[in-house]
């Protein structure tokens, strides 16, 4: 199993708007993805804070994506990429970090 990541770095400055992201941009993202047989899950998290008490998470988000293979992924994703990179400026000016992970273990 693959997990994409994509992580918003908590930059000083940079906008983030959670409910948008939550209510809007990953609902349009999960049905438009979802369709897609490699599709296995997704889960969003948002950063409170870092190691330490009182600092700063290092990412004011992330969202994994589940599927069989990197290949799915691109196939259920090159389709709507137009779709899905146009609404990024409605929540966030952050710039990404994506990841591609093999999953090695789960439970």
């Amino acid at each position: 199993m693959i997990k994409i990541s994509i992580l918003y770095p908590n930059n000083k400055g940079s906008r983030f708007d959670m409910s948008y992201y939550i209510d809007t941009h990953m609902p349009l993202s999960i049905g438009l993805l979802s369709t897609h047989s490699g599709f296995k899950g997704v889960s969003v998290e948002r950063g409170l804070g870092g190691a330490l008490p009182g600092t700063d998470a290092a990412y004011i988000a992330m969202c994994h994506y589940l599927f069989n293979s990197a290949e799915d992924f691109m196939a259920a994703f090159t389709p709507h990429a137009a779709v899905l990179q146009g609404d990024m400026s409605n929540y966030t000016n952050i710039e990404p970090i994506i990841q591609v992970n093999e999953v090695l273990i789960s439970r």
